[in-house]
C-alpha cells in the first residue's frame, strides 16, 4: 500500500535553517569526494574502448558532418553568386579549394582512425583553417558599395564539425569561438552605411559557429546517454552475485595480488631467490599476505548493493549506504533488480538537480524481524533529497513495490519511503 501522506505523529519537526545547511553541506562534500576518488574497473575501461567504435558515435559523427554539408554548400553558393562583386576573386577561391581538399581529407582520416585523432592531425586541420580564413579575408570586396562577405572563412566551422567525435568538446569549441571571433572581427569592422547591411555579416558569424556547437552538444549529450545505459547494464550485473562477494575493482586487486605471489613462489621454486629471504623480500612477503587478508575479509562483509554503488559512476556520488549486517544480500534478484531499478530512476530521472538517496537497510529487531511461515521481514528506509513527490516517476514506484509494500511521506522537504521487506530465512537455506 502507498499513502500519500504520513499521520501528524510521524512528522518530525523542521530542522533548523543553519543545521539544514550543515546537512546539505555535507552531503555535498560527500558526493565532490566520491566524485573524485572514483575509479571504474580496468576491464570495464578496455571493454568500453574496444567497442567504442560500435557504440555509433562514428554514425552519428557522419550525420553531423552531412548536416554541416548542407551550410557549407550555402556558402559555396553565396560565394558565387557575388563573384562579380569581389575586388580580386582568386584569393577566396584558392580559400574554397584549399577548403574542400581539407574537407575530403579530413573526412577520409576520420574514417579511418580507431580512436581519438592525434594533436599533431589536429593541429594541421586548425592550421589549415587560419590559412583559408586568411585567404577569404583577404581576398572578399571591401568598401562601402560592396556588398560582399565572408563565404570561405565561414565555411571552416563545417570542417571543424567533422572533429566533434574524435577530439575533445572544449577543443573544437575553444577553436569555433577563435574562428567566430576572426570573421566578426574582419566582418563588422568595415564601413557599413547601410544598417540592414548588418544582417549577413550576422547571418555569417552564426553559420560559421553553429554547426560545431551544435554537433560538440549534441555528441556529448549521446555519449552521457550511452555512459548511462553502460553503467546501469554494469550495475545490474552484480544482482546475480552472491550475497556477499568481492567486486570488480577488488578481484582486479585480487588478481595482481596473486600474480606477485606466484612470482615471488616461483622464484624462490627456481632459486632466484635465496633462502632465507632478505629484509626487503620478506617484507613484501608480508605485505601481499596482509593484503590478500583485507581483500577475503572485505569479500566477506560486502554486498551485492555495496558493489553495484561504488563501482557506479552515476550511484556512487548520489547514494549514501547503510546496512551492517548484509541484508541486502538476503534479497531475491526479483527485489534486487527492482530496488536497484528503483534507485537508477530515481537518480537519472532528474534534469539540473543533483537528488541524494540515503539507504538504511534493518535493522532486524523484535518489530522487523519477525518471521511469518518461512518468511522473515526487516525494513528498508529511503530517504530521497532533491527529488519531489510528484517527479517521481510511475515506474519508480512500481519497482518499489516489488521489493515490498511501503509507505511514502514528505518531512522536512525530503520524501521518505519505509518499505517492509520479506525474504526467505537464511536458516531455512
Amino acid at each position: 500500500m502507498t499513502f500519500g501522506t504520513a499521520p501528524s505523529s510521524q512528522v518530525s519537526p523542521r530542522p533548523a535553517p543553519s543545521s539544514a545547511r550543515a546537512h546539505k553541506q555535507l552531503l555535498d562534500d560527500e558526493r565532490d569526494e566520491r566524485r573524485r576518488t572514483f575509479r571504474r574497473p580496468q576491464r570495464t575501461v578496455n571493454t568500453t574502448r574496444a567497442n567504442q567504435t560500435g557504440l555509433g558515435s562514428r554514425h552519428l559523427g557522419v550525420g553531423i558532418s552531412l548536416s554541416s554539408g548542407f551550410v557549407a554548400l550555402f556558402l559555396l553558393w553565396r560565394f558565387a553568386i557575388q563573384w562579380d562583386q569581389y575586388v580580386n576573386p582568386l584569393p577566396t577561391l584558392a580559400a574554397w579549394i584549399i577548403l574542400f581538399a581539407a574537407t575530403v581529407t579530413t573526412l577520409v582520416l576520420v574514417n579511418r582512425l580507431a580512436g581519438r585523432m592525434p594533436t599533431w592531425m589536429f593541429l594541421t586541420v586548425l592550421a589549415t583553417g587560419e590559412i583559408i580564413v586568411g585567404l577569404d579575408l583577404a581576398g572578399y570586396g571591401r568598401g562601402g558599395n560592396l556588398v560582399t562577405y565572408p563565404t570561405a572563412a565561414a565555411a571552416v566551422g563545417a570542417l571543424f564539425t567533422i572533429l566533434v567525435t574524435v577530439r575533445r568538446g572544449r577543443e573544437i569549441v575553444a577553436a569555433t569561438l577563435v574562428l567566430g571571433a576572426v570573421i566578426a572581427a574582419g566582418s563588422l569592422t568595415n564601413a557599413r552605411s547601410d544598417p540592414f547591411i548588418l544582417a549577413p555579416a550576422i547571418l555569417t558569424i552564426t553559420l560559421c559557429m553553429f554547426p560545431p556547437l551544435v554537433g560538440v552538444s549534441i555528441v556529448r549529450g549521446f555519449r552521457r546517454m550511452v555512459q548511462r545505459e553502460l553503467d546501469l547494464v554494469l550495475v545490474q550485473s552484480t544482482v546475480t552475485q552472491p550475497s556477499s562477494a568481492v567486486g570488480m575493482l577488488a578481484s582486479e586487486e585480487l588478481a595482481r595480488i596473486d600474480l606477485d605471489a606466484e612470482t615471488l613462489l616461483d622464484d624462490v621454486a627456481t632459486g632466484r631467490t635465496a633462502l632465507p629471504l632478505s629484509a626487503a623480500k620478506a617484507a613484501a612477503a608480508s605485505t601481499l599476505a596482509t593484503q590478500l587478508r583485507l581483500h577475503l575479509i572485505e569479500g566477506r562483509r560486502e554486498t551485492w548493493l555495496h558493489h553495484a554503488l561504488t563501482e557506479s559512476e552515476f550511484l556512487g556520488p548520489a547514494v549514501n549506504l547503510d546496512d551492517p549486517a548484509g541484508l541486502a544480500g538476503q534479497l531475491s534478484p526479483e527485489q534486487r533488480d527492482a530496488l536497484l531499478l528503483a534507485i537508477w530512476l530515481l537518480i537519472s530521472d532528474t534534469e539540473g538537480a543533483e537528488p541524494t538517496v540515503s539507504l538504511v537497510l534493518g535493522p532486524l529487531g523484535r518489530i522487523s524481524g519477525q518471521t511469518i511461515g518461512d518468511k522473515l521481514r526487516f525494513p528498508i528506509k529511503m530517504i530521497i533529497e532533491g527529488v519531489p513527490r510528484r517527479r517521481v516517476d510511475p515506474e519508480t514506484w512500481q519497482a518499489i513495490r516489488v521489493v515490498g509494500p511501503h509507505i511514502d511521506s514528505v518531512r522536512s522537504g525530503q520524501l521518505h519511503v519505509d518499505i517492509e521487506c520479506s525474504i526467505d530465512n537464511p536458516a531455512d537455506a
